[in-house]
Parts: C-alpha cells; structure tokens; sequence
C-alpha cells in the first residue's frame, strides 16, 4: 500500500506537530543532512531544528549518525528520514483510534446522559444525580440527551476503521 503525500502528512502532524513538515520536505530523498544544514534549508533556528528533529526521533521517523568536529571538538548530528515508518505508524495510530472509538461506544452503551442546554457540561445519570440534575457551571436544569444517533456514529467510524486495517 502507498499512502499519499497527504496523508504521510496527517501521520507526521499528528505523531510530530504540523511545524515539522518543511523539516521533512526538507529531509526526504536525503541521507545524512546536518543540522546546521536542515535549520537553513527551513529558515529557522538550530535549536528548534533540534526540537523538530528529536519529536520526529521519539516517533522513529528519523536516524541519525553524530561525528566529531575535529576543530571545534563539538559533535555534529547528520540525519535521515525513515519514510517507510510512517506506514507503521499510520496502522498504529487507527489501532489507537479504534480501541479509544470502542471504549468510548461501551461507555455510551452503558449510560444514560443529561446534558445542559447551554451546552456547558454533559454528565451521567451519577454525576447528574449528584448534583441534582442542575449544572454545575450555570445551575440551569440538565436534559436527558438522546445519544442514539451518537451510539450509531460511533459503530460507523469503528466498522470503516476496522475495514482499513484489514486491507
């Protein structure tokens, strides 16, 4: 499966921020690119190059070798994209989704909600209880929500995810 510039994107932004995406456009197709380097291809500090380069790290998007500045006696770190780790990552951040989509569809399941109409707070029939049925923020008197439709949106986005990560 190939993904699409976009959506190497979406996987980028949402393991790394959206602020390392010149970082990357910067790094792809390239082995080994020092840090010094990277910072001026996008224009920026080498501090937050390095910032932008350890969250891609923490991710293992990116690798890196470190050599010594012979006159200086600094180290110099020289970097490479891993490109074909997004795929993985992609996988695992819709494994995440869903399990978090089914624990969510099992708490929806199992309670009833009440919720403020000026939409300040939605709380369970305990939570609801407890504080009388008003809301705590605005002290007006919580609703009984329907959550049906909220109960068939999540079956949904689980079966369409669950459908993804068996192609």
């Amino acid at each position: 499966m190939r993904l699409s510039k976009k959506q190497i994107e979406e996987v980028i932004s949402e393991v790394a921020g959206e602020d390392v995406l010149p970082l990357v456009e910067a790094l792809k197709n390239k082995k080994n690119v020092s840090e010094f380097k990277l910072a001026e291809m996008i224009n920026a500090e080498v501090n937050e190059t390095r910032n932008m380069l350890y969250r891609l790290y923490h991710a293992n998007l990116v690798t890196f070798i470190r050599k010594k500045d012979k006159k200086r006696g600094w180290y110099i770190y020289y970097w490479t994209f891993n490109p074909k780790r997004v795929k993985y990552l992609m996988v695992d951040l819709k494994r995440q989704r869903l399990e978090k989509l089914k624990e969510r569809l099992e708490r929806e399941e199992a309670h009833h909600f009440f919720m403020c109409p000026n939409v300040c707070m939605r709380l369970d029939f305990e939570q609801a209880l407890n504080f009388e049925f008003k809301c705590p923020e605005c002290g007006t008197l919580m609703e009984e929500q329907d959550n049906r439709s909220t109960i068939e949106n999540l079956r949904s986005e689980i079966k369409k995810l669950e459908g993804e990560l068996k192609t």
